[in-house]
């Protein structure tokens, strides 16, 4: 049987981070996993499954909000730093540690989407985490922006940009758009079908609105870090690609793989960048719990039959 329980996570100034914490069954250590979600996603978008496999599986599972999201404290609310997180991410890592159920030499990380970029950073620069996931993840802002905005619309998003720069001189607060819209007058970050239908599934409006700051969005544009996969190593990487991945897409992130160095693996998925967490859950699912079975446990033989599997062997 797992345990489920809420718990705080104190981070710089003044926050604390909203977390569920999945204990295994049974006496004694176990190792640990610790999660986070992407771009403007709060735990209820879809990791209990995953946090109850991998726990089910023996691991003690640390799933945190990021700051100005959820359950998790700071303002303004709904805005994305990436480094901020990243940061907030390291002092989740020594919460797991102090666990007195965690055997803090066996700790993995799993992010996905934007959370997968900074896995990646993670990986590269914090060597308490002994493998991690990286689940369809951020390679290059710059690079996804030419996919996502035409040229055209280029100028006028640059103008806005300028414009909440020096509204926020003058006192006023971050300007804001929303997270999700098929709406072409409503500016937004995401317009494609499975993105709204993702981010628009029954929450809570209490833990989470359709809304993020619009500075968000040019941190996101500014986010590289798949120039950090080449550093990863001598960790263990599991990258997680979705073959039809039109968000994160798909091609930036397998060339990202070829720059990574061993040891290494690569699971492609059937589907788009949210077929994880639905249709392609269960192949992404095993993929992620043979690897963390594979370097923080000892099921060797199951992870690499699960992972022939989500190669299409």
């Amino acid at each position: 049987m797992v345990s489920k329980l809420s718990v705080r996570i104190p981070a710089d100034d003044g926050v604390e981070l909203g977390a569920w914490l999945f204990v295994p069954a049974g006496a004694g250590t176990h190792p640990a996993v610790t999660m986070a979600h992407g771009f403007a996603g709060i735990m209820e978008h879809g990791l209990e499954p995953f946090a109850q496999a991998f726990a089910a599986a023996g691991f003690v599972v640390l799933v945190h909000d990021h700051r100005n999201f959820g359950t998790s404290g700071g303002e303004p609310r709904n805005d994305v730093n990436p480094w901020t997180q990243i940061a907030d991410w390291r002092r989740a890592i020594s919460y797991l540690e102090s666990r007195p159920e965690v055997d803090s030499n066996r700790i993995g990380l799993w992010g996905t989407s934007y959370a997968g970029g900074h896995a990646i950073v993670l990986g590269a620069t914090d060597r308490r985490v002994r493998c991690i996931v990286a689940q369809v993840p951020t390679i290059s802002g710059y690079e996804q922006g030419l996919r996502r905005v035409s040229p055209d619309a280029l100028p006028a998003l640059e103008n806005a940009f300028r414009e909440d720069d020096r509204a926020q001189l003058r006192g006023e607060p971050p300007r804001r758009q929303a997270v999700v819209s098929a709406d072409p007058t409503v500016t937004a970050a995401y317009r494609s079908h499975d993105a709204i239908g993702f981010y628009l599934q029954p929450i809570p409006a209490d833990l989470w609105s359709n809304s993020v700051t619009l500075r968000s969005t040019r941190a996101a544009r500014l986010y590289e870090p798949g120039i950090w996969i080449s550093r990863v190593s001598p960790t263990p990487l599991l990258l997680m690609v979705a073959r039809d991945d039109t968000l994160t897409v798909a091609d930036l992130a397998l060339a990202a793989y070829e720059r990574a160095l061993e040891p290494k693996r690569l699971a492609l998925i059937p589907g788009g960048h949210f077929s994880p967490y639905t249709d392609q859950f269960a192949l992404a699912e095993a993929a992620a719990t043979g690897w963390f079975r594979e370097h923080l446990g000892s099921n060797a033989v199951t992870s690499t039959r699960i992972f022939a599997h989500a190669n299409g062997a």
